[in-house]
């Protein structure tokens, strides 16, 4: 029987170029973290439920400021400003009564409407255009 050949050992050559050191991984300065629009709190000692709406910047960019138009303020333009906030997004928190839908936009700059990209659900307006509903 035949012994098993060896093999003869190959000595690694080093490499003669340089290894680069690790860097830390450089991030944009711009960058757009979508984050959701409406947070819905159910709270258990009043029949109300907390809702917070968010406005992203990226939705409203340069805006001055926003407010909220709906069912629950009989669609007022001037009842529910929002808070901008520093990174630029709008928000408010309202309290609704549960077991409802509400239909709602938003008014930029007085000017201009966005809908909530994060509605529960989008209806049809009296004026061809579609309206955010969040159920609550």
């Amino acid at each position: 029987m035949a012994e098993p050949r060896k093999e003869k050992a190959v000595a690694k050559k080093k490499s003669t170029v340089p290894k680069k050191k690790a860097s830390k991984i450089k991030r944009p300065k711009s960058m757009v973290v979508m984050t959701p629009g409406i947070k819905k709190e159910y709270l258990k000692t009043k029949d109300v439920c907390k809702v917070t709406f968010r406005l992203p910047k990226v939705a409203a960019p340069g805006a001055k400021k926003a407010s909220i138009v709906g069912d629950f303020n009989s669609w007022s333009i001037y009842a529910t400003p929002m808070k901008k906030l520093k990174n630029g997004d709008f928000t408010i928190t309202l309290e609704l009564e549960p077991g409802k839908e509400y239909q709602f936009r938003y008014l930029i700059d007085d000017d201009r409407w966005e809908n909530d990209w994060n509605a529960d659900k989008y209806v049809r307006s009296p004026f061809g255009s579609d309206n955010s509903v969040v159920y609550v």
